[in-house]
């Protein structure tokens, strides 16, 4: 099956694929730009933009960003997507994710739309203020829902206060690294698997026009892709897959710690944003789980439902230290995250964007799967 275009709002893309937004640092302008040249979507990383530019912003003695004004950077920001855009040379799109968490998020938008981002895509909570924050610009907005219930919310509250629908919708399942839309308990019930959820977020689409639905959280392969597509899907988006590329702004140490995963070292644990966080066990991990407070103090006051540190304080950690600390290549104190079948990525080995993209477009045999005779010809 050749894959169809991929079309949300102005956006018009050969390759139906969103690279998923992945922060502290994993996808910035390096990786957003390899995929949008390739003719897909890249995403960028609204979070912790002032690791990326140290020298735009205030930081302490270790290097962390002081205040959310330096986490999230608009200047840095600004200059992560005009770089991603320049690498991208007029092809695919350039999208950026902002976690509805964070603090700041309507100024984060504004940074967004301002700078010149193509679309902005948006969960870990309902951004249900979106449009506001980006009035007067030409962007399309996808939020991210876990639900038709979530999506049927959106809708009515944005059509109500703004007559503005979503441009397109990520459905995302509970298989996906980062924070989860779900219960801990809920993650592995049949009910909430991405297959069960998305006749019915594709019903809740229809009734507000047809928005197009984007699948994501799990999608692993190109016959992933074509299964979803088939069953209604407009695209996918998919994160995990692009970290073990050449192109990914992750260190070489993160890649590795990804590469050397097994199925047993991925578990999902509490985060102070309020969600199961999928990671790997590291020995920071480790130490958490065996009961270890790992938590110093709020610097960046990064995310609203932390209230300053004091969630952080309770689950033992502060997400933006520990996620700035991996960016940093920091084994010993990071947190690496990763989606449910990260651990596939060493029978793959790190590659080009291009040829992970020829992999997911069906054109080269998928090295991760133990059957893959699925190959187009190329003509």
């Amino acid at each position: 099956m050749n894959l169809p275009k991929l079309k949300i709002r102005h956006i018009e893309t050969d390759i139906p694929i969103i690279q998923g937004g992945m922060g502290v640092g994993i996808s910035w302008e390096n990786l957003a730009g390899s995929v949008a040249a390739c003719g897909a979507i890249g995403v960028v990383s609204a979070v912790g933009t002032g690791y990326r530019h140290p020298d735009l912003v205030k930081r302490d003695k270790y290097g962390r960003p002081i205040g959310t004004v330096n986490a999230h950077s608009a200047e840095a920001l600004k200059r992560i997507i005009q770089d991603a855009k320049e690498i991208a040379g007029g092809k695919g799109a350039i999208g950026v994710n902002i976690l509805s968490a964070i603090t700041d998020y309507g100024r984060v938008a504004r940074d967004a739309a301002e700078a010149g981002a193509d679309l902005i895509i948006s969960g870990a909570g309902l951004p249900l203020s979106l449009p506001q924050y980006v009035e007067g610009y030409d962007v399309a907005l996808v939020p991210i829902v876990s639900s038709a219930r979530a999506l049927n919310l959106i809708c009515k509250t944005w059509k109500r206060r703004y007559d503005r629908l979503p441009d397109a919708v990520v459905l995302e399942g509970p298989k996906s690294g980062g924070h989860q839309g779900f219960k801990y308990e809920d993650c592995f019930k049949p009910e909430y698997q991405l297959e069960n959820l998305l006749p019915s977020v594709l019903e809740e689409a229809k009734r507000w026009g047809d928005i197009p639905v984007i699948v994501a959280g799990g999608v692993w392969s190109y016959k992933d892709i074509v299964w979803y597509i088939e069953r209604g899907a407009a695209g996918v988006q998919m994160a995990t897959r692009f970290v073990a590329t050449h192109e990914c702004d992750a260190p070489l140490i993160y890649k590795e710690v990804v590469l050397n995963s097994e199925e047993e070292d991925i578990v999902l644990l509490k985060s102070p944003v309020g969600y199961p966080l999928r990671v790997i066990k590291t020995p920071f991990i480790e130490r958490l789980l065996a009961g270890v407070n790992g938590w110093n103090g709020c610097v960046s006051n990064c995310v609203t439902p932390c209230n300053r540190g004091e969630e952080a304080k309770k689950v033992g950690f502060c997400i933006a230290d520990r996620l700035g600390a991996a960016w940093l290549g920091n084994y010993e104190e990071g947190i690496f995250i990763i989606g449910a079948n990260g651990h596939l990525l060493k029978k793959q080995g790190i590659i080009s964007v291009k040829e992970l993209l020829d992999i997911l477009t069906g054109k080269k045999p998928d090295p991760t799967l133990e059957e893959d005779p699925i190959v187009l010809t190329q003509k």
